[in-house]
């Protein structure tokens, strides 16, 4: 069931898809879009048990900043006992979290249906 979705910046949208949270961040994401974003995130990631899905799929560039991004969230949503997956098919996004290691941590997946697919609800069932 999903809901409406809010453009809290115009670098992320959130929006409520059944139990899930997912995260879209879209354009350029550096430094300057890291400061600006970052409150959001950790609101949105510091609710307990969350399932939390980041979505990369707009996304035009993506730098060390976005890392410490992604790193930070995933942390935060496992620190309250939550879930989380990330969305990411742009091959140089995929390059620089596969060199830097941290698809060993947070594997992506190609498409936001299989993100909410592999979180499946808060208690843990599929959600097909």
């Amino acid at each position: 069931m999903r809901q409406d979705s809010v453009s809290l910046t115009r670098h992320l949208t959130v929006c409520r898809d059944g139990g899930h949270i997912v995260l879209a961040l879209r354009g350029e994401i550096d430094i300057s879009t890291a400061t600006e974003i970052g409150p959001y995130l950790d609101r949105e990631t510091g609710r307990p048990g969350a399932l939390v899905v980041i979505d990369l799929g707009g996304v035009e560039f993506f730098d060390c900043s976005g890392l410490r991004l992604l790193y930070r969230a995933r942390r935060r949503v496992l620190d309250r006992g939550g879930r989380v997956a990330l969305v990411c098919a742009h091959p140089m996004t995929l390059r620089m979290l596969r060199i830097t290691g941290l698809t060993r941590l947070l594997p992506p997946l190609p498409t936001r249906r299989d993100a909410l697919d592999a979180l499946g609800t808060e208690d843990g069932r599929p959600t097909r």
